[in-house]
């Protein structure tokens, strides 16, 4: 399984999502969202109490949530609760707070971007650019990651061609044109 964090933003707070290219699912961070609705000083705690009102209720939303684990604020690597898109709308749905519709529309935002990209890849090469010049990379370092990203896809895709299987072999070689 192919995963990829990233971090959205919401109303200037950072919410901690993770890709899953197996199940084509983006991945989100309850406690992250609990936060930004609730603005609780305790959102774990917060958290906890609505799984059990959910449980009390009879939903089933809280046994069908997964954990990942996400980089926590401290840098370290945490299970966290996360939750998909339908998910998190039947969440937000439980939190009684005024901030629950422009998250909503937020939510509808970075799906859309995502399908999107799915249809128009280019979409994502620009969003890419985007970001690394956000971060302050020049223009000579992003070509360059670009071309060696590009490259690195070429050289896997042989490697599938020619029967090699993804794993432990096909991450081994992969880390060493990374290094290289």
């Amino acid at each position: 399984m192919t995963k990829k964090e990233a971090i959205k933003i919401f109303e200037d707070k950072s919410v901690r999502t993770v890709w899953d290219s197996e199940q084509e699912k983006w991945y989100v961070s309850i406690i992250d969202v609990i936060e930004i609705l609730t603005n609780s000083e305790r959102p774990r705690k917060y958290w906890s109490d609505l799984k059990t009102k959910l449980k009390k209720e009879g939903s089933e939303l809280s046994e069908k949530i997964g954990q990942l684990k996400m980089a926590a604020e401290d840098g370290k690597m945490r299970m966290t609760d996360v939750a998909d898109t339908e998910q998190l709308f039947r969440l937000i749905q439980s939190i009684p707070s005024p901030k629950a519709e422009p998250f909503k529309l937020w939510l509808a935002q970075v799906a859309a971007e995502r399908l999107d990209e799915l249809q128009d890849p280019e979409l994502t090469i620009d969003r890419a650019l985007e970001q690394y010049m956000k971060l302050g990379y020049s223009e000579s370092w992003i070509n360059q990651r670009l071309k060696s990203i590009e490259i690195r896809k070429e050289l896997t895709d042989e490697w599938k061609r020619r029967g090699m299987k993804e794993g432990l072999q096909f991450a081994t070689l992969t880390d060493i044109i990374t290094k290289a």
